[in-house]
């Protein structure tokens, strides 16, 4: 059976999308830190990044370079950080954040809890941006 991030890749869970291609989705985190907070993963299931091919790791990280972009358009930041962690999913993902500071990448620090209708805006916001970029 597919695990959490493929079926919502597929589909088969809803998800608050912010970008896709063939081989990658970019998806709203759920339990962000700020908002703006995506993930980023392939669709075929990979649990490490590391074990993902060359050629696919650096397309990944292509794809999250546009997804980035997209994310400091829709939410002006100093910067959006990158980082790749995570236990808890077995498919290898990269969170991008926009920061004003580095205290924004602290995933000790408390989630926000954001509507649905402030989710779904985020994400729009994003997708918008990105197909401008395309």
């Amino acid at each position: 059976m597919a695990g959490i991030f493929a079926r919502i890749a597929a589909g088969e869970i809803p998800s608050y999308k912010c970008a896709e291609s063939d081989k990658f989705y970019a998806f709203l985190d759920i339990n962000p830190l700020v908002k703006g907070h995506t993930l980023v993963i392939p669709r075929r299931e990979e649990d490490y990044i590391f074990d993902l091919e060359d050629g696919e790791l650096a397309e990944m990280a292509v794809f999250a370079k546009r997804v980035a972009r997209a994310i400091k358009a829709a939410f002006p930041c100093r910067k959006v950080g990158m980082a790749v962690l995570g236990l808890e999913v077995p498919h290898a993902h990269i969170h991008l954040v926009p920061m004003q500071t580095e205290k924004d990448m602290n995933f000790a620090n408390p989630k926000l809890s954001l509507t649905d209708a402030e989710m779904a805006d985020a994400a729009a916001r994003i997708l918008r941006e990105f197909e401008a970029g395309e």
